[in-house]
């Protein structure tokens, strides 16, 4: 029945005059290109820049500071 089908033949559709009637629909999967996400988001690589940027500024200062006191 199955080869039918996919062949394009049309099958007779026969609906019980008693009992129940089952219909079942099944979704085909459709799959898609895989994407390629990056290792870090724009947002780690925003906080890991202004966390290098503070820490340079503060050994800045810290520099600044030793040769005003000496």
């Amino acid at each position: 029945m199955s080869g039918e089908h996919l062949t394009g033949e049309k099958i007779d559709l026969i609906i019980p005059t008693t009992g129940k009637l089952f219909f079942e629909q099944k979704q085909e999967l459709v799959f898609c290109k895989p994407h390629l996400m990056p290792l870090k988001s724009l947002t780690l690589g925003k906080l890991e820049k202004m966390q290098k940027d503070a820490q340079l500024e503060l050994k800045e200062n810290r520099e600044k500071a030793k040769e005003n006191h000496s």
